[in-house]
C-alpha cells in the first residue's frame, strides 16, 4: 500500500525537510507542498490525498483551522493529519481534532518514520476492514542500510543493542538485521504485550521464549539474564503462569 501525501508549512527549510523525509520513505508518496493551509485546502477539493503533515501556526489560516475545516466534512474519505510544529503547547487541540500524531520539530527521521508507520498502519486497516487485514501490529519497517524494510512481528525472537544500531534476531533468518535505531525506540515500536525488556541491552518476544532457569531466558541456543532493573516487571509476567 502506497499513501499519498502532502506537505504543509510555511517555513521553507522545514518544508524541504519533511518533503525529503516523504520522498525516501518507500511507502509515502508526495503529492505536494505547499507553503500556506490556503492552497493546500484547494489542493485537497481536488485531489485524493490520504495524510498530510501539517505545521500548525502559518498566516492566514492556520494548520488547525484547516484540521477543523477538513475534520467537518462528510466524505467518507477524509485524509489524516500529522501535526509538525515547534510548539507543544497544541497537541491536546491536535487530538481534538483527531490527529493520528504529533512531532515536535526539531525531529530526526527516525521520530518521522515512527509517526509515518502509525498512519501506515491506521489506513491499512481502514482499507481492509476486520476479518479481511492482517492485525494492525502483525508489523514494523525498520531502515536497513539504505531501504525500508518490512519486519514481520511474528520473525521477531529478540533484539539486542549494538553500539548506536540494534539487531534484530529474525525465526528463519541465520543472521540478525542491523538497523540504526536505539533500543528505546524498538521498545517504545513493539507491543508491549508481545515484547519485553529484560536487560538494558536485550529486549524478548514472549512467544519465542522456550525456557527460563533462575534469572535467565533462554530463546534457542541464545542465553539472557534478566538484569535487577527489568526484574520486578518479568516476574510479575510469570507470575501469571506460576501457580
Amino acid at each position: 500500500m502506497k499513501i499519498k501525501c502532502i506537505a504543509v508549512d510555511d517555513e521553507p527549510l522545514a518544508l524541504s525537510l519533511i518533503s525529503r523525509f516523504i520522498e525516501q520513505t518507500s511507502f509515502l508518496i508526495l503529492l505536494g507542498k505547499f507553503e500556506n493551509a490556503i492552497d493546500a485546502l484547494g489542493f485537497i477539493n481536488q485531489n485524493e490525498v490520504d495524510l498530510i503533515f501539517l505545521d500548525i501556526q502559518m498566516p492566514d489560516l492556520s494548520g488547525m483551522e484547516l484540521a477543523r475545516v477538513l475534520d467537518g466534512k462528510t466524505s467518507a474519505k477524509k485524509p489524516r493529519i500529522i501535526f509538525t510544529t515547534a510548539y507543544n503547547q497544541f497537541a491536546i487541540e491536535g487530538y481534538k481534532v483527531d490527529a493520528l500524531d504529533y512531532l515536535l520539530k526539531p525531529f530526526s527521521y527516525e521520530e518521522f518514520l515512527k509517526a509515518s508507520t502509525k498512519a501506515y498502519q491506521y489506513l491499512d486497516q481502514q482499507a481492509n476492514p476486520v476479518g479481511e487485514s492482517v492485525n494492525t501490529d502483525a508489523y514494523i519497517f525498520l531502515k536497513v542500510e539504505y531501504q525500508l524494510v518490512k519486519i514481520m512481528l511474528k520473525e521477531i525472537t529478540h533484539v539486542e543493542a549494538y553500539k548506536d544500531y540494534v539487531k534484530v534476531f529474525l525465526l528463519h533468518k541465520p543472521n540478525p538485521i542491523l538497523s540504526l535505531t536505539s533500543l528505546k525506540s524498538m521498545e517504545d515500536m513493539l507491543p508491549s504485550d508481545r515484547f519485553m525488556r529484560i536487560h538494558r541491552s536485550y529486549i524478548i518476544a514472549l512467544d519465542h521464549i522456550d525456557s527460563i532457569a533462575r534469572n535467565t531466558v533462554n530463546i534457542g541456543n541464545t542465553q539472557i539474564t534478566v538484569s535487577e532493573n527489568y526484574k520486578d516487571n518479568f516476574m510479575q509476567f510469570l507470575s501469571k503462569w506460576i501457580g
